[in-house]
């Protein structure tokens, strides 16, 4: 399991943001960290993460495994944990350190367990960062435009559904239309001091797709990209979204809104140069090189269960704590005033919870699988459906033998993933699996 906890709050609101984030005159952060801890504790309670697991099936998988036994002295580990928001790295490193320390007092933390740390350039400076890797970080998303934590939408080289940090940008231009509040030179001193401190493990994030980017620009802000980065690189395609200052600018005229050949040409263009320079294209939005692959991103594709921490935050697991054997979705509230509230109130504040039946699990599965080079491996599909297998659904005659005779799909030994160039289209081929898979 992965924890992923959320610090609301920002020092701005950016043109093209509609996220769960907060501007307020001041922030009461020791009474936020106080509600941060005490609602990790009561979920990892609640998901019996416990220091020792059961010996036997675990609830994490299919809907109708529950534990077996009595406990077995084998530890189960919280595998990582992400901060974001929000601006997380606007919270003080001893808001960090009290969230990791109650991790470790609640559950197994590996003293190499991945702890990322969402940042933006304004809030990095060199004593700052040094805290952060002092509290127990060890990984952190900084630099060109920054994303959040939470698990994207199956869904194309989009943002993610959770609560991205604002994109950032190399160019001065681009960061004013962004509504940004620090310039592209101080972008470039905040990479270079978190790979300093975190050398093999900063993440940089692109955004595509801006109104009036050019392919020439584009490509100049890959070149430049690359003489920054360090072995991890994501790619998303800026969303215009209803009620933001940069969408009513698109559709008001005063902007240009970019043509979709464009966008695809971009994105193409991106995977290309990535690739050349030594990155593994792993998953619709995310490049590495060296190994330096984001586990705890791998753990939403390969749905994994996570606890979401703090306002907003969501959540996917069993409940075994209330004798639960079914996966549920969870929200957490999203006003923080009125979810520290909850917290103090009742150890948490869970403001939705939905069983997810076996076939929503697996359209999860399917969906967010396909996102990955890996694709969706018979084990795992096995862990959700072990009664019907990737094959009896997808080896079949129908749509998805139609997509493999096109080139846009395997299905083999190792099981079944998009090919090349079905990765970029996985779009318009999910509507058609997933009717497949509904059928069955």
């Amino acid at each position: 399991q992965s924890l992923c906890p959320q610090w609301p709050y920002c020092r701005k609101r950016c043109s093209y943001c509609n996220f769960n984030t907060y501007v307020v005159p001041a922030v009461d952060e020791a009474a936020v960290r106080d509600c941060l801890v005490r609602e990790a504790r009561t979920l990892l309670r609640l998901s019996q993460v416990h220091r020792w697991v059961h010996e036997g099936l675990m609830a994490g998988y299919g809907a109708h495994q529950c534990p077996l036994a009595t406990p077995h002295p084998l530890p189960h580990s919280i595998t990582s944990v992400f901060f974001g928001g929000g601006t997380p790295s606007l919270a003080s490193p001893r808001t960090i350190a009290a969230v990791l320390d109650a991790v470790a007092g609640a559950a197994h933390l590996p003293a190499r367990a991945e702890v990322t740390l969402e940042a933006n350039p304004s809030s990095t400076d060199t004593s700052r960062l040094t805290g952060f890797r002092a509290a127990g970080v060890n990984r952190l998303s900084i630099g060109v435009q920054v994303r959040g934590a939470l698990p994207p939408q199956p869904c194309s080289p989009l943002r993610p559904h959770g609560h991205p940090l604002p994109p950032q940008s190399l160019d001065d231009a681009e960061l004013r239309l962004l509504g940004r509040e620090h310039t592209a030179a101080e972008a470039r001193e905040a990479v270079e001091a978190a790979r300093g401190l975190f050398p093999g493990r900063t993440s940089i994030d692109l955004m595509f797709g801006l109104p009036g980017q050019s392919r020439d620009a584009w490509a100049q802000g890959l070149e430049a990209a690359l003489g920054l980065c360090d072995d991890h690189i994501s790619l998303y395609q800026l969303t215009l979204e209803r009620g933001t200052a940069l969408a009513a600018q698109v559709r008001g005229g005063t902007l240009p809104s970019p043509p979709q050949d464009l966008l695809a040409d971009m994105y193409q263009t991106a995977r290309a140069v990535l690739v050349a320079a030594g990155f593994r294209h792993y998953e619709i939005s995310n490049f590495a090189r060296k190994g330096a692959l984001s586990n705890h991103n791998l753990s939403y594709w390969r749905a994994d269960q996570y606890i979401g921490v703090g306002p907003g935050a969501h959540g996917r697991f069993v409940p075994q704590g209330e004798g639960s054997c079914s996966r549920e979705a969870r929200v957490q509230t999203l006003e923080p005033v009125a979810w520290m509230r909850e917290v103090q109130s009742q150890g948490h504040g869970t403001r939705s919870r939905v069983v997810l039946s076996p076939l929503e699990q697996l359209e999860e599965l399917l969906t967010l699988g396909l996102r990955t080079d890996e694709g969706v491996t018979h084990e795992r599909w096995g862990q959700f459906s072990p009664q019907l297998s990737l094959q009896a659904v997808f080896g079949v005659p129908g749509e998805a033998r139609a997509l493999q005779e096109q080139g846009w799909l395997l299905l083999d030994g190792s099981g079944l993933r998009c090919t090349w160039a079905g990765l970029a289209v996985l779009d318009s081929l999910l509507p058609d699996l997933l009717c497949q898979l509904q059928r069955h």
